[in-house]
């Protein structure tokens, strides 16, 4: 019998990744139902709901809180925020605790990991402090009050998330102490972003970067999991699959990125809808119509403006959208390519069939969010599939090993 990748961390450190995996998935999967039914700043202020840790249930309960202000409250889309907040604060947890699990046996390893989580909690409540919502801005007023209370928080979650990188640096992966760090460091990151998803009013580059910080920590969980499972997959030529797997995935995370910058910039049907050539496969009613690239890819316009909506022109939002067709493409292409290689590998069948069906199913879905105008079970499901996609090619470098490898495990 193989012996596990990994030494063993714990009994049960495997089964309690793997959960995290799915929540993960499913974070990924209602994150995206959040800022597709438009309901990403329907709590204005964080991470409480209208100051409630849960939501408000009637107006009236929501009209005493300064945040009022800014949105009324609309019952049915803010609780779709808040479980979103509290389901990604379990999977914080969950990741707290693979951290502790992973570093139990290194020098000072639980101290540095509570240490840093302490760090950022109190930083939280310093946040919450000295947040104090103006009526007359949509965003967090920084009064010479309030703002030692903002400089506190960012010095203190600064601190804890070096403290956790500098400890990932320092360790090996022997015992999936680095990456179980990393991932934990990772969440802090997201906790931040989605901090600024709402006091940034959903800003294009900050919404893209909280889906890519999700896809992010979901590959590392995956990475995890399997390397704590004893299921290697041995290849002869292991090593020459692995670069092909490792471009798929970074032509993969480009896509994803090229995907949420479309989504966050409402780009999504800048060419049209509807069951007609001119909007699918032509953009527009033209192949290539005129286009503002340089307009569409300004990463950073300032704080201060509601980007719900979407302020950019027509044109510029067609060369997001061109973009991203592109480079579908030519992810559904080498994607294909790379399943037919693993198809026509011994015992690898299944991975290849896996991968074309995804890439299939995700080229169908995106079609279709042209065709039929952007349902939101449609959408919704193109982030689940890119997850999956994801979950594939992550699984394969993290289970791929060559004989060689092996035999100097046995």
């Amino acid at each position: 019998m193989s012996r596990p990748l990994v030494p063993v961390v714990s009994r049960h450190f495997h089964r309690l990744a793997w959960f995290a995996v799915i929540l993960a998935f499913c974070v990924i999967v209602f994150g995206a139902f959040v800022r597709l039914s438009n309901a990403g700043l329907s709590c204005p202020d964080w991470p409480t709901c209208y100051g409630q840790a849960t939501w408000p249930k009637t107006i009236a309960d929501a009209s005493s809180h300064a945040a009022s202000h800014i949105r009324e409250f609309d019952n049915t889309r803010a609780w779709r925020e808040q479980v979103h907040r509290q389901l990604a604060g379990t999977l914080g947890l969950l990741v707290f605790l693979l951290a502790l699990g992973a570093v139990r046996k290194r020098a000072k390893g639980v101290m540095q990991v509570v240490g840093a989580a302490a760090l950022v909690a109190v930083s939280i409540f310093a946040y919450m402090k000295g947040a104090q919502i103006d009526a007359l801005t949509p965003l967090v007023r920084l009064s010479p009050e309030s703002l030692p209370w903002f400089e506190g928080a960012a010095v203190l979650a600064a601190i804890g998330e070096l403290v956790l990188l500098f400890a990932a640096w320092r360790w090996s992966n022997s015992d999936l102490s680095r990456v179980a760090v990393l991932t934990l460091a990772m969440i802090i990151v997201q906790a931040l972003l989605g901090m600024w998803t709402v006091t940034w009013l959903l800003k294009p580059i900050v919404v893209m970067g909280h889906l890519l910080g999700g896809f992010t920590t979901f590959a590392l969980l995956v990475w995890m999991a399997w390397r704590a499972t004893n299921v290697p997959i041995n290849l002869v030529d292991s090593q020459r699959i692995r670069v092909w797997v490792m471009v798929g995935l970074a032509l993969l995370a480009v896509q994803i990125a090229l995907g949420g910058w479309t989504s966050s910039n409402y780009a999504a049907l800048s060419c049209g809808a509807g069951k007609s050539m001119a909007y699918f496969p032509k953009c527009a009613g033209q192949w290539w119509p005129d286009a503002n690239f340089r307009e569409g890819f300004v990463l950073w316009r300032g704080v201060g403006v509601d980007y719900e909506g979407g302020v950019l022109d027509g044109a510029s939002r067609i060369g997001i959208q061109l973009v991203h067709r592109v480079m579908a493409l030519a992810v559904f292409i080498y994607m294909w390519v790379l399943a037919v290689k693993f198809i026509r590998l011994p015992g690898m069948r299944g991975w290849g069939s896996a991968i074309a069906l995804l890439v299939t199913t995700q080229v169908c879905l995106g079609i279709a969010n042209v065709v039929f105008a952007l349902p939101l079970k449609v959408a919704v499901a193109h982030n689940g599939v890119a997850a999956l996609l994801l979950f594939a090619l992550v699984s394969l470098l993290a289970r791929l090993r060559s004989p060689i490898e092996e035999d100097a495990n046995a």
